[in-house]
This record gives C-alpha cells, sequence and structure tokens, in this order.
C-alpha cells in the first residue's frame, strides 16, 4: 500500500482558511467527498465522530483524523495544509497546521491500521513536515507525499 495509491488527484490543498478543528475538518470531509463519491456530511459526522473518542492531534503541528464508513472499497488520504494552526488538542499542545484525513471501508481494520501507521511514520518525520509546510502548492505536496513514500519504501 503506497501513498500514491491513497493520495488521489486533488486530495490536497494548501493554504486551506479554517478558525476552528471542526472548520478544517468540514473542509477536508468536502474534498474527501469529491474524492470518494460520499455525501461530505457523511465523511464529517463519521469524523467528528471519531474526535469525539480521542483527539487525532498527534503532535509537532500535525493531526491525522480518521474514519471508517460504509459506500467505499478502498482507503484514501486527504491533506491540507492549513492557513493559521488550530487546536486539534494535541498531545503536546500544540495546534496543527498538517492535517491528513484518511478514510477507509468499514470493513478494512487491518487495511486502515496500516495506512495509519505509514502516515503517521512519515508525518513523524521533521524534515517531511517542514517541506510540507514550506511546499509552493498542492501539487508539490502530492509529489513530496508520494516520493518521500517510494523513496523509503526500499
Amino acid at each position: 500500500m503506497a501513498l500514491a495509491d491513497l493520495v488521489p488527484q486533488g486530495g490536497t490543498t494548501i493554504d486551506l482558511g479554517a478558525s476552528s478543528r471542526k472548520q478544517a475538518l468540514q473542509a477536508l470531509s468536502e474534498i474527501a467527498a469529491h474524492g470518494t463519491g460520499l455525501e461530505a456530511r457523511i465523511i464529517f459526522d463519521a469524523v467528528m465522530h471519531r474526535e469525539r473518542l480521542g483527539s487525532t492531534g498527534v503532535g509537532q503541528g500535525v493531526a491525522i483524523p480518521h474514519a471508517r464508513l460504509k459506500g467505499i472499497n478502498q482507503v484514501s488520504c486527504f491533506f491540507a495544509r492549513l492557513k493559521t494552526p488550530v487546536d486539534f488538542e494535541s498531545i503536546d499542545g500544540r495546534p496543527a497546521d498538517l492535517v491528513f484525513m484518511l478514510i477507509a471501508p468499514e470493513d478494512a481494520g487491518a487495511e486502515h491500521l496500516k495506512a495509519l501507521a505509514k502516515v503517521s511514520r512519515l508525518l513523524r518525520r521533521d524534515d517531511v513536515r517542514q517541506r510540507l509546510r514550506a511546499a509552493p502548492d498542492a501539487d508539490a505536496i502530492r509529489a513530496l507525499l508520494v516520493g518521500e513514500q517510494t523513496s523509503n519504501a526500499a
């Protein structure tokens, strides 16, 4: 499972304007709706339900909201770099500006966890976070994500 297979064209955005976690998740749900064919509200409700169980803010300015849903048949990832960091109740108390939403089929337990671990490992790297923050546009971010995963596959 490579990020190239998980991050669709059009699945990344930069300078996303949001003043709260809820707004960030609503905007990313809209992007995910275009990539999955699901209604944005269904995605948003599932992700917010997961957030209520415990924050997906993992620290270092990164959040990885995720949910499993009926109606899709593959794991997909959507990335947003926020214009202004928002509070995701991260373990280090730092607001998040890099948000990676992971959407998986309802019955994809192991596949969902593998994708979550892959994204988490990648975003744990300081050099990757710095390059994501410095990327000039969404295409550069997607290329960075896909290229970084390819270079680490060996």
